[in-house]
């Protein structure tokens, strides 16, 4: 009976490396993370498979399109390296299972990796990191590298880990009906830190030498009636013109410059305040 093969710890830390830091390899729109994929896949097929024609057709399976969140992502990685150990040694595993796992897989971990990891974890670093800036430390910017790399590091490598040992059970922990809540809880927890952010950051005011008919300060007034109503109406706005009608962040902030030039011309705005 032959040997059972399995996977050095070697070849698995390359097959990590080649997706954390190729994942974007020759990414196109046709293909995606197609060929970052195969980068990460290739040292395992090297060491699963003696021939040539064989590691050729193992890899003929990850040549479909593949898109997905590449740190949440990676846990679908790991199972895969997994899966492709159990086909090597003669399990009932084909193309279309391992494509039908990646497949099912890319999107939900999508959406989970870009309401927890860009729209919650990276949002929190950055709003860190800007009290650090201030009066222009450095200390903002070295935290958010240092911090940012260690995480997302620590956290793909956890997540590889998991795929390949546990397989389809690591995922469940994840995208399964019993973690809605814990997602739902982490997604709110996120959403209250980047609503602190924008009350902290965001700084709106009128011109000074805008007055009411009564002789009062126009700015004043909007304080005593509700304070910081302006930052508030623009960061509302902000995220209805994103989030409902789907405007690009860039075209966005266009947007916001000709605001802040026509309100300059026509006076709402003081040109020489500092924001």
């Amino acid at each position: 009976m032959a040997e059972k093969k399995k996977l050095s710890k070697k070849t698995l830390a390359k097959s990590f490396r080649n997706w954390s830091y190729g994942n974007l390899t020759c990414f196109s729109q046709e293909h995606m993370q197609t060929f970052g994929y195969l980068c990460a896949m290739l040292p395992i097929v090297e060491e699963l498979y003696d021939t040539p024609e064989e590691q050729k057709q193992a890899l003929q399976t990850y040549s479909a399109f593949f898109n997905t969140e590449p740190q949440i992502g990676t846990m679908i990685v790991g199972v895969t390296a997994g899966l492709e150990e159990a086909r090597a040694n003669g399990e009932a595993i084909d193309d279309d299972a391992i494509n039908g796992i990646r497949a099912g897989l890319m999107g939900p971990l999508a959406g989970l990796g870009d309401s927890l990891i860009v729209g919650t974890l990276i949002p929190i670093l950055l709003g860190i990191a800007l009290g650090l800036s201030t009066g222009g430390s450095p200390l903002g910017a070295i935290f958010y590298i240092v911090v940012w790399n260690l995480l997302m590091f620590l956290g793909m490598r956890f997540a590889y880990n998991q795929g390949y040992e546990l397989g389809g059970k690591a995922v469940e922990a994840l995208v399964g009906p019993k973690a809605k809540a814990l997602r739902d809880s982490i997604v709110m927890v996120g959403t209250m830190v980047i609503g602190a952010v924008g009350a902290t950051w965001v700084s709106i005011t009128c011109s000074p030498n805008l007055v009411l008919p009564g002789g009062g300060k126009f700015q004043d007034t909007l304080d005593g009636i509700y304070p910081h109503l302006l930052p508030m109406v623009f960061i509302v706005f902000c995220w209805y013109m994103m989030t409902k009608k789907k405007v690009n962040p860039i075209v966005m902030m266009l947007i916001l410059v000709v605001i802040a030039f026509v309100g300059v011309v026509i006076g709402f705005f003081d040109p020489a305040l500092s924001y």
